[in-house]
């Protein structure tokens, strides 16, 4: 379906041209419609599937052809990550370049001049707040935000938001809204309490389900089981092997991501690192070089492996084994986007068996397990099930073909 077909006013086509748009994406054309139709929506949808414009495009046709005043917030989008709200107030920037929509991301580690511009802002009017949950409390809790004529409202990554125990900050904030609005609720898996949230917040929504809890198929996803020890010599050798130009390492531990930073920088390896301890200023340049090919790789805690928009990922490693199922996919979807084939390597300690083996079991199927190369020695075999797994080399060889390709 084109996005002329949707009924969009013409400036937003414009846009959208410009961007290099022409067909919307399947959680477009489900979505869009219902949007504008006026209707509450609760989506399953996993990131890179195209949900942010799936609901700017219909919030900001919205504002510029309906009624609404220019003195108070017309719509907020609550989003867990200062990543994600600028990834979002960027995308807005575009889709909205040609009409007069105003919007401002707003979320903490900034400096007192950030917080000073957001109040300005959220005091005298601003069509669409992208933010954080604890920095709007922040703004709320001093009087000044004018929410009264608020008629929009989006949760985006609902499901993070939850797991990251926002909820109370979440209800809170919507304590502050008219009764009258239309809600969006946007999140990749729908467990139970997010069901119970969606209740709370939601009227008579529509149920769209997009997501599948696959990994592309053209992602090429191989394991490797081995010590703790091994697995920095072994991150050296995988970017030695092949020359990847783009290229994200996930740690479990922001730890992890210094100690791994450290010995990339002593290899001369093309790299920097992002978590939660640099400022927000560093973050922002990391990833612009990242994104611009300035840098080739990037050691990075999770907080990169939903919402942030990077294409053209040759290769994601998870440095550990990621906690759950759905972190897993959405860590190795940064790869393989826009229809381009990618690698995913996930390295597996004697503790962590049994975690991958659960991911295993939400995939369908077992992950390729390569072949550590001999000159690191002995491997831990793959037996998620035994208490003391026996030391082996078995394993498909790495580097011979690729794996299977899901």
């Amino acid at each position: 379906m084109k996005f002329t077909e949707f009924g969009l006013d013409e400036r937003i086509l414009e846009g959208i041209d410009a961007m290099g748009y022409e067909n919307a994406t399947p959680v477009q054309e489900q979505v869009m419609i219902p949007i504008l139709q006026g209707k509450d929506i609760i989506a399953s949808a996993q990131t890179g599937t195209g949900k942010t414009a799936a609901f700017l495009l219909p919030l900001i046709n919205k504002i510029i052809t309906e009624p609404h005043d220019d003195h108070h917030i017309n719509a907020m989008v609550i989003v867990p990550t200062r990543e994600l709200a600028v990834q979002i107030a960027q995308s807005m920037e575009g889709l909205s370049y040609f009409t007069n929509v105003s919007a401002i991301a707003v979320y903490g580690g900034g400096d007192g001049t950030s917080f000073t511009t957001e109040k300005k802002a959220l005091s005298s009017g601003v069509d669409v707040v992208i933010c954080t949950p604890g920095r709007m409390i922040a703004h709320l809790n001093m009087g000044y935000v004018k929410m009264q004529a608020l008629r929009y409202l989006v949760l985006d990554e609902a499901d993070r938001m939850l797991d990251m125990g926002f909820h109370d900050d979440i209800m809170k904030i919507i304590s502050f809204l008219p009764k009258k609005r239309q809600n969006l609720l946007f999140s990749a898996t729908m467990p139970m309490k997010m069901r119970e949230l969606a209740r709370k917040i939601l009227l008579n929504p529509l149920e769209i389900n997009i997501a599948v809890s696959k990994p592309p198929e053209q992602i090429v996803q191989e394991a490797f089981v081995v010590y703790e020890p091994q697995k920095i010599p072994l991150v050296k050798e995988v970017l030695r092997r092949k020359d990847f130009q783009s290229v994200i390492v996930f740690c479990s531990k922001k730890q992890n991501v210094k100690q791994l930073s450290n010995e990339l920088k002593r290899s001369k390896f093309s790299i920097e690192e992002i978590h939660s301890d640099l400022d927000q200023i560093k973050r922002e340049q990391v990833l612009l070089d990242f994104r611009n090919k300035k840098l080739k790789i990037l050691v990075a805690t999770d907080i990169l492996s939903r919402g942030i928009d990077i294409e053209d990922i040759d290769l994601v490693i998870n440095y550990d084994v990621p906690n759950d199922g759905e972190d897993y996919i959405h860590r190795i979807g940064r790869t393989a986007r826009a229809a381009s084939e990618g690698t995913a390597y996930t390295f597996i300690t004697e503790k962590e068996q049994q975690k991958f083996a659960e991911i295993e079991e939400l995939l369908g199927h077992p992950v390729t397990k390569a072949q550590v190369p001999e000159q690191f020695g002995p491997t831990p075999a793959y037996n998620p099930k035994a208490r003391r797994p026996s030391h082996s080399g078995g394993g498909k060889r790495f580097g011979g073909g690729g794996g299977k390709r899901r």
